[in-house]
């Protein structure tokens, strides 16, 4: 009987291993990569070069901070809905998207009574302060502007992309 644990690891067991790790977050410590890599007994380049490869080939979109704006003192965190001209609606989108307030813009199709079709979530530290970036966001958006409408958050969902299972 062989010992399996002497068998090399193949690329999808080491693949399935680093999203296994990832799937709680990087460490939230000075070097994460040099972290994560040392818990998972490999080398820091190989990961990197790892998780570089794991992008370019899709088997992981993206690695990005998700957040706890209410830990970092932004307590007024609203989901702006807007009703822009469909004319103009991308250009408006990929705009705003960018501002530094924005941590979410999207495109949503209209519903029966819902005309509202952009989405967009911005984070502030009091009334006044989403008030403002209220006001900017429909400077912005200009002619193609409707309406638009304020969703308040009043807490944190628990927020997770796709998880694997641990395999026994």
């Amino acid at each position: 009987m062989s010992d399996s644990s002497l068998r090399p690891e193949t690329h999808d067991a080491l693949r399935r291993r680093i999203v296994l790790a990832l799937q709680e977050g990087l460490p939230v410590t000075r070097h994460p990569y040099c972290d994560l890599a040392r818990d998972l007994n490999l080398d820091e380049d190989d990961l990197l070069s790892q998780l570089r490869s794991m992008l370019d080939d899709g088997a992981i979109r993206r690695i990005g901070i998700v957040p706890n704006h209410y830990a970092l003192g932004y307590t007024h965190n609203l989901m702006v809905v807007w009703d822009v001209d469909e004319r103009h609606l991308a250009g408006i989108g990929d705009e705003l998207g960018q501002l530094p307030f924005v941590s979410h813009c999207y495109q949503r199709p209209r519903r029966p009574g819902w005309t509202y079709n952009l989405f967009v979530m911005i984070h502030g530290k009091s009334d006044d302060e989403v008030d403002e970036k209220i006001q900017l966001l429909r400077q912005r958006i200009g002619a193609a502007y409707r309406c638009h409408t304020t969703l308040k958050s009043t807490r944190i969902l628990k927020k997770t992309g796709l998880r694997l299972r641990q395999e026994d």
